[in-house]
């Protein structure tokens, strides 16, 4: 199957001033409704299709799911997603149900076509319906299927590309269900398809083709040439209006990707993407201006009382420090009262994603920071995934030696306690020599002595295929970013995405972004941008720059946004070194913040959260279905074929 690349220290006195609270539990799946019929009257019937549906492969799967409760408010048994049947990860992520109503009828005249089809729930908050199509099927007829997709729609293909024949069985698939659902419904009940990406955008222009009585929406969330373009070309946006998009699109290899979105957005009845830095890039690049934005958002969990949130981050900050006492503490010590934890995280695209930017601020902040008497510590950690062949074995043994520190004090611990109970239970004050035995301090001497190996500490965390040429290792290698003891700034390479069961930080994701001070994110293409809003979501301060989706939105949104806690980088009108030094100013006045002006800046960060919930955004979905419904069926329309 084709995947996607994806795509998360205060001082002990503050901890007196926030009240303990329970941790908040997890959103509960909403019950589904009773299984009657699904479809009644006359009202419009909406579709979402996207690759990810079921299938956790990158910021679409977050964009459907967290999508979905909003969604079914309005649309409520009228919303169906679609998307392609992987046993996989079906069988943790979906119920299989039977259907009925005419959603059962049409999915029966897909079988008698040959086309297996499973309906059920999506087991996500509000458990929406859910048909999975097992394009497979599809296979037989496929060279049949990519010669109509050439002689109809002007899109041409090559024989041995796996990922475009999955995508071209798949859009045949799902264009086969909306023939079916089109003989099933009646002439006066409109039906909405809304496709989300190329990898599910073949269905479009078929449709238009085909002139199915379908009102069709398109959404690129990032368009597949301009990611190419901006990642070799240091001047992308200055460069754009004179690039000949079909001449990249051959020059890269991708002409049939290229040539499917180009379709889909021509053929879409509406036409949408999630920025205005997306739209400007579809309008040359598509050859079509969208009609919409549809900004992402997410679900929030809010708290009833401000410091339920500050609590969590004391919690999560609190094994963040242990992972970093096992990482630098064998070598040297420093106070984890006075250390801040930036982090950056995203999909390994070194120069789009802003690590190019973010290490070389640390460079400078580092050179700044040791201008000062008495420096705070920074640990950075660069999180992302990069082909690796195992963790690192000293990583593994320090954080092991540490598991053992740690027991050994803790039965140390429990005898001391023994010895203060017994004595005062025989009606005296233990003494201070009889604290510690010489056993206990025979075993403390002996542990202490292995714990300490006097070695620098590791930059990276797992052995990477690829050492020598990995392009951060390299950029840290080069700025001399190596964890010296007298480096105030220190680094954390960890080339992996971090979950719960990740071998050196036990922590989920969405725990350890809380857990930190401030994200860093100052990316060069990034169409929306899913982390720093996460970030804000949960109350942790972060960096974004103009050219992300998110953060143009940010400007145009938010007033006073930088001491709201999220700061913007010009990236659109600024040299690389130009944002470099104001991306490092930025980082020095974080850095100078006292405890209680953190505080504070975490409870403005948080406040902002609410704008980027669903509640808020989704009417822009509302208005693009809409539309859809004012203009009917598709535009259809040919793109002539081009031989690159």
């Amino acid at each position: 199957m084709p995947r996607r690349g994806r795509r998360t220290s205060l001082s002990d006195a503050e901890a007196t001033e926030l009240s303990t609270a329970p941790q908040p539990q997890p959103p509960v799946p909403q019950p589904a409704p009773a299984a009657t019929e699904l479809v009644a009257g006359h009202a419009p019937l909406l579709f979402e299709i996207g690759w990810e549906v079921c299938w956790q492969l990158g910021g679409i799967y977050t964009v459907l799911r967290t999508k979905a409760p909003a969604m079914l408010q309005r649309w409520e048994q009228r919303y169906f997603l679609v998307g392609p049947y992987n046993p996989q990860t079906a069988a943790v992520e979906f119920e299989e149900q039977p259907a009925d109503g005419l959603i059962a009828r049409a999915l029966e005249r897909l079988r008698a076509c040959g086309i297996a089809a499973h309906f059920g729930r999506w087991l996500i908050a509000g458990r929406p319906h859910v048909i999975l199509l097992d394009y497979r099927a599809r296979f037989s007829q496929l060279e049949v299927d990519k010669y109509l997709l050439w002689k109809d729609n002007g899109i041409g293909t090559v024989a041995d590309d796996g990922e475009v024949n999955e995508v071209v069985a798949f859009g045949f698939s799902v264009t086969e269900f909306f023939r079916a659902l089109a003989a099933e419904v009646g002439a006066d009940q409109p039906v909405i398809a809304h496709f989300h990406e190329w990898m599910a955008g073949v269905a479009v222009p078929r449709i238009a083709h085909l002139k199915l009585p379908v009102c069709t929406v398109f959404t690129t969330h990032a368009t597949l040439l301009g990611r190419l373009l901006a990642s070799d070309d240091p001047e992308f946006y200055q460069h754009l209006p004179t690039i000949n998009p079909d001449e990249q699109a051959g020059h890269y290899g991708v002409y049939p990707r290229f040539a499917i979105e180009r379709a889909a957005a021509h053929a879409s009845t509406v036409f949408t993407t999630v920025s205005e830095v997306t739209a400007t890039e579809a309008q040359i690049l598509l050859g079509r201006a969208p009609d919409l934005i549809l900004p992402n958002g997410l679900n929030l969990h809010r708290f009833a009382a401000l410091h339920e949130f500050q609590n969590l981050h004391r919690q999560y900050k609190e094994i963040i420090h242990e992972f970093v006492m096992g990482h630098f503490f064998p070598s040297y010590s420093f106070d984890l009262d006075r250390t801040l934890y930036l982090f950056t995280s995203g999909r390994y695209e070194y120069r789009n994603k802003g690590m190019d930017l973010f290490i070389e601020a640390l460079h400078r902040l580092n050179g700044r920071l040791k201008e000062q008497s008495d420096p705070p510590t920074v640990v950075a950690f660069l999180v992302t995934k990069a082909a690796t062949r195992h963790v690192n074995v000293g990583s593994l043994q320090s954080q092991s030696m540490f598991d053992e520190l740690r027991k050994t004090c803790q039965q140390i611990q429990h005898d001391v306690g023994q010895r203060i109970f017994h004595a005062a239970a025989t009606g005296r004050i233990v003494s201070p020599q009889e604290l510690l035995n010489e056993d206990d301090r025979v075993r403390l001497k002996q542990i202490v002595h292995a714990w300490r190996n006097g070695r620098q500490p590791s930059i990276v965390t797992h052995d990477l295929a690829d050492d020598a040429a990995d392009p951060i290792l390299q950029h840290l290698r080069h700025r001399r970013l190596l964890n010296a003891a007298e480096d105030p700034v220190k680094v954390v390479f960890h080339p992996q995405f971090i979950g719960a069961i990740t071998p050196l930080i036990s922590l989920e994701y969405d725990q350890f972004v809380r857990g930190c001070h401030l994200g860093v994110f100052p990316s060069y293409y990034e169409p929306w941008g899913y982390t720093p809003m996460e970030c804000v979501a949960m109350g942790v301060p972060a960096v974004t720059t103009d050219l992300s989706g998110f953060g143009a939105y940010v400007q145009r949104h938010v007033v006073g946004h930088q001491e709201k806690g999220i700061y913007v980088l010009n990236r659109r009108t600024r040299r690389f070194d130009d944002a470099v030094n104001e991306l490092t100013d930025d980082l020095v006045g974080f850095v100078r913040l006292n405890r209680r002006q953190r505080i504070e800046l975490r409870n403005r960060v948080e406040a902002l959260g609410e704008m980027f919930d669903w509640s808020q955004l989704i009417h822009n979905y509302n208005e693009a279905h809409d539309l859809a419904l004012s203009r009917g069926a598709g535009r259809g329309g040919r793109i002539e074929v081009r031989v690159v």
